[in-house]
């Protein structure tokens, strides 16, 4: 379709493409839309749709571009046979915790979801005033609280999950059942942002509580009582003890104390590989005008992003993640003297600035100690003790140019004016003819910091992100352009562990059911959720409700 068009033209043109008339259609559904940009004097909008007819009518079979499908539909079967003699307890009501609790309440098991943090009204105050300037609060920041991490994100939900059971669609009809826009169900990259996500967690929530479940928040798991290899309570706080016939541990991929007690405790776990760099900042209009060219109307389309890789000549691998178009540097910390950095964006992405993590794979041979399961959180906070540091309890923020310059080097520097870079993207979407460059600032929440970020990371790590910058300039012009800002660190991009788990979805101690992004199975919102239904199913071929 043309980037002018509506929705009655994209239904009157699959019929043309079917061979069917319009009165013939007893249903009609956008299934897919994506922005065809190949072509940047021809951008054209790209659709999946299907349509429903009466068995007896004929359609153009002949066509390449039409086939007849049987739509799926998720359908979860209980078939447990033990009671539940003792509650199923969820730990965690990030995206994995949230619909492992949803799909059990939706099929009579009364669980019981636990949250170390606030309600997402309260965590959100609380993160304001941490951005402000206020202290952090341990468990109550933008790793730890309802929602999880992707609380404060860019609501990102799409995934590369193989999904034939139909989890993945219902998951996205659950988000826009809850408060998210309809488009989640159909445009190719679907996002919710950050200021629509609370909105739709709070309706679950309640939704959650409505089918007899029970939500206790500011309920912190610090031990497992344990009984005969099996699990038998969960010991909340210092004092409480809730007996539990089986807990779904969700807890994130930032819960490091609740890691080590989990190895206390004889949970098997293992190092995992993750990635670790640094935020890069750009203005949007130059990332929109890089991918649609300088002559699209960017009123019809969306908000431009990207998704880069290279394989650097030192071995790793180096690729963007978690881009926010039009969105914000964050403050992500969640343990006192120690500083991380994530995106996020509101469902506008209209804060004028794009932002991408620029990461970097390490492996458990980059750990202290690879055999130690633990040794890559240690890894993880050693970087963000430095970053820190360099910041001075702020966010740490240098330019691409001082990067990668030589510090003995008078180009060095730190702070100041941008570098002189060509500003044609610049000045052509901000109505400055006269071409000279234009200084564009950091978009953040949470103070920051002019620092050197050289001496963050090791030299194979910063060598890899350095060589990756350029590297996606051929990509995305002057991807590497000296005032580029870098933001650091991005340390959190997945866990530092594996909580490993059986065909049945339990751990070696019996009835601990690791699950979602904390315990190494899912990486986004989406991965995570869909982990969170199938721990749900594995309870429930397991346990009766009730």
């Amino acid at each position: 379709m043309p980037l002018c068009h509506d929705r009655q033209q994209v239904r009157r043109e699959a019929c043309r493409v079917a061979g069917i008339r319009e009165q013939d259609v007893t249903d009609f559904r956008i299934v897919r839309q994506s922005v065809d940009a190949r072509h940047k004097g021809d951008i054209k909008y790209s659709y999946t749709v299907d349509l429903g007819i009466k068995k007896e009518l004929k359609y153009n079979r002949r066509s390449r571009r039409v086939q007849e499908i049987i739509p799926v539909t998720y359908r979860p079967v209980v078939s447990g046979s033990i009671p539940a003699v003792s509650p199923i307890a969820v730990i965690g009501s990030g995206p994995a915790g949230l619909f492992c609790a949803y799909l059990l309440a939706k099929n009579g098991y009364r669980p019981v979801l636990l949250e170390r943090g606030k309600c997402v009204e309260e965590r959100q105050a609380d993160v304001a005033r941490f951005w402000s300037g206020d202290k952090l609060l341990p468990e109550s920041n933008v790793q730890f609280g309802e929602g999880g991490a992707g609380t404060f994100s860019d609501g990102k939900l799409n995934t590369l999950v193989k999904d034939k059971a139909g989890r993945n669609r219902f998951v996205l009809e659950t988000f826009a059942a809850f408060g998210a826009p309809e488009e989640i169900l159909y445009v190719n990259k679907p996002h919710i942002g950050t200021d629509v996500l609370r909105t739709v967690i709070i309706n679950m929530r309640n939704e959650i509580v409505r089918l007899g479940g029970s939500i206790f928040f500011s309920s912190k798991v610090t031990d497992l009582i344990i009984e005969d290899g099996r699990l038998a309570a969960l010991r909340i706080g210092n004092e409480n003890r809730m007996h539990v016939s089986a807990a779904v541990l969700a807890i994130g991929h930032s819960a490091r104390d609740t890691f080590a007690m989990l190895e206390k405790r004889g949970a098997a776990m293992e190092p995992k590989p993750f990635a670790v760099g640094l935020r890069v900042e750009h203005p949007q209009a130059m990332i929109d005008r890089n991918q649609y060219g300088m002559e699209a109307d960017l009123s019809l389309l969306p908000t431009a992003s990207y998704k880069l890789t290279h394989h650097a000549a030192n071995g790793r691998s180096v690729y963007t993640f978690c881009m926010c178009p039009g969105g914000y540097v964050i403050n992500a910390s969640s343990e006192e003297g120690r500083l991380a950095v994530n995106g996020m964006s509101l469902h506008a992405r209209d804060s004028g600035n794009a932002n991408s993590a620029v990461i970097v794979s390490v492996t458990p041979e980059d750990f202290p100690d690879p055999s130690d399961p633990l040794s890559g959180a240690a890894f993880q906070r050693e970087l963000e003790e430095r970053a820190y540091r360099v910041g001075r309890g702020r966010i740490p923020q240098q330019r691409f140019g001082d990067f990668e310059a030589d510090p003995d080097n008078d180009a060095f520097r730190t702070g100041g004016e941008a570098a002189d870079s060509p500003a044609d993207y610049d000045s052509h979407t901000s109505g400055n003819e006269s071409g000279s460059p234009i200084v564009y600032v950091s978009r953040t929440r949470g103070e920051a910091a002019d620092a050197d970020l050289r001496e963050l990371f090791p030299a194979p790590v910063r060598e890899a992100l350095i060589e990756g910058m350029h590297a996606f300039s051929e990509k995305i012009d002057r991807f590497d352009r000296p005032d580029a800002i870098l933001s650091a660190v991005e340390s959190r991009t997945s866990s530092p562990v594996r909580i490993t788990r059986d065909d049945s979805f339990q751990s070696n101690i019996r009835g601990l059911y690791p699950c979602g992004e904390g315990a190494g199975y899912a990486g986004g919102i989406m991965s995570a959720a869909m982990d969170g239904l199938k721990t749900a199913e594995a309870l429930m071929a397991c346990y009766k409700p009730g």
